[in-house]
């Protein structure tokens, strides 16, 4: 009888903490989200130098700077979905890409804080 009392006790105890515990770190995983930055605007893969690509989601200095060597070999892109042949660029990150993408005009894309 005494060792179900002390293992009730225990589960007590340790139900408490994650009841205190969760909110707390639930509203800090909130926090984080809401003080993220958004996207808006496009990128000219045609045009656009490796500080513009890396701005891209999934896009780090390896990648931008491979999207530039085959730009530089191959030409101009034709379609945004021409990116996938780029070394480092698959179709997933393609799909999370697409909607900052241009073949033509200024790159317009800069990061906003949200608010």
């Amino acid at each position: 009888m005494k060792y179900s009392t002390t293992i009730f006790k225990t589960f007590a105890i340790i139900l408490l903490v994650l009841c205190t515990a969760l909110p707390t770190m639930a509203g800090k995983a909130v926090e984080k989200q809401s003080s993220k930055a958004v996207l808006q605007g496009t990128v000219n893969i045609n045009t656009a130098d490796a500080a513009q690509l890396v701005l891209l989601p999934g896009i780090g200095p390896k990648a931008a700077e491979s999207i530039i060597s085959y730009r530089s070999t191959a030409g101009s892109f034709v379609s945004v979905d021409d990116l996938v042949k780029v070394k480092g660029v698959g179709p997933k990150t393609l799909e999370k890409l697409k909607p900052y993408l241009s073949l033509k005009g200024e790159t317009t894309l800069k990061k906003i804080k949200k608010s």
